[in-house]
C-alpha cells in the first residue's frame, strides 16, 4: 500500500511528501465511508520509510523499519477525506542512531496543520532483544 504520490524535497534530516490519496474512495484505510484524521500516521510512517530509502540508497539496501511508538499527537480534525486539498506529509528526524530514530511529523492542507506528533523507528529487531529500546525523546 503506497498511499504518497510524490517526493517533493528531502535532505539528511527531512523530508516532505505531497498527495491526493485521502480524498480516493478506494483508500485502502477508508472504514465505515470515512478516512478517519488518525490515519494521517500511518501517511507520515511511509514518509518516514522513504527518507530511509532515500538516506540508505547511496550505501547499501535499506533496512526494515518498525513504527514502535507514537507520542504527543495532536489530532487537530475529524477526518482527512473531506479535506479538498493535498495533504503535505513532512518527517524530520530529530534524534537517533543506526538502530532507533526519533521522527517529528506533521500533516498539512494549504496553511490548516491536520495533525501533528513524533514516532519511534526502530531499525533492527535485534535491538529490541538487546533492551537498547527506550523512548529517545
Amino acid at each position: 500500500m503506497c498511499l504518497l504520490d510524490a517526493v517533493t524535497g528531502w535532505d539528511a534530516q527531512r523530508i516532505r511528501c505531497s498527495t491526493s490519496s485521502h480524498r480516493r474512495a478506494d483508500n485502502p484505510l477508508r472504514a465505515h465511508d470515512r478516512l478517519g484524521a488518525a490515519c494521517g500516521i500511518e501517511y507520515a510512517a511511509q514518509a518516514m520509510a522513504a527518507h530511509g530509502a532515500l538516506l540508505s540508497a547511496a550505501d547499501s539496501a535499506p533496512r526494515a523499519g518498525y513504527l514502535a511508538s507514537v507520542r504527543g499527537v495532536d489530532l487537530l480534525v475529524a477526518r482527512l477525506d473531506d479535506v479538498a486539498a493535498d495533504l503535505v506529509v513532512e518527517a524530520e528526524r530529530l534524534s537517533g542512531d543506526d538502530d532507533i530514530v526519533l521522527y517529528g511529523f506533521s500533516v498539512v492542507a494549504g496553511e490548516r496543520l491536520l495533525l501533528s506528533g513524533r514516532a519511534t523507528v526502530v531499525l533492527d529487531v535485534a535491538v529490541l532483544d538487546a533492551g537498547k529500546m527506550e523512548d529517545p525523546a
